[in-house]
């Protein structure tokens, strides 16, 4: 079950549009089950040009969603948004059914929602400290994690060598793997 947190910059959230914003989030609920808790955090935005972004992030305890969408109209971006949301879903899904029908077992949760915290002053600053619990995965299933968070790189402990690993987007559009020694 999805909860919902609506913030506006440049803009009010009125009741009408936090409603339509929960009635087509609320859509993504018939792919969890009715075990999960979560929050979806909206972000809208109205920019002086008179388009209007929307940003949605939701961490589950397996995969964080999470898109943006920007368009001249509000409601138009929420439609886009909850349907890109959609098609990651679908994907993840797909991804991890077929892989577990081909090796024989379920699916592992895959990460956690991270936290923030600030950081004091220094010459070289650190802006932005997350903290992952790195969940057992192979390459494959990092790189569609990495590539749902639209991140150019993802850090995962290796299944087959209970190693710490990091894959990467290269600048050709291709993979990059790394592997730590033990």
């Amino acid at each position: 079950m999805l909860t919902y947190n609506v913030r506006g910059e440049n803009i009010e959230v009125t009741d009408a549009i936090r409603s339509y914003v929960e009635k087509r989030i609320s859509k993504l609920n018939k792919f969890f089950e009715s075990s999960v808790e979560a929050i979806a955090h909206v972000n809208l935005k109205v920019y002086p040009d008179k388009t209007a972004k929307v940003e949605v992030t939701i961490p589950l305890s397996y995969l964080t969603l999470r898109a943006e969408e920007t368009s001249p109209d509000l409601y138009a971006s929420i439609d886009l948004v909850t349907d890109k949301l959609e098609r990651q879903v679908r994907k993840y899904k797909t991804k991890i059914n077929r892989k577990s029908r081909e090796k024989g077992f379920a699916p592992i949760d895959v990460a956690t929602p991270a936290t923030e915290a600030p950081e004091e002053d220094e010459s070289l600053q650190v802006v932005r400290t997350k903290r992952v619990s790195l969940k057992p995965m192979d390459s494959q299933e990092a790189i569609l994690q990495m590539d749902m968070l639209g991140h150019n790189f993802f850090i995962f402990e290796d299944a087959d060598t209970n190693g710490t690993s990091i894959v990467y987007k290269r600048r050709d559009g291709r993979y990059g793997l790394i592997e730590t020694d033990e």
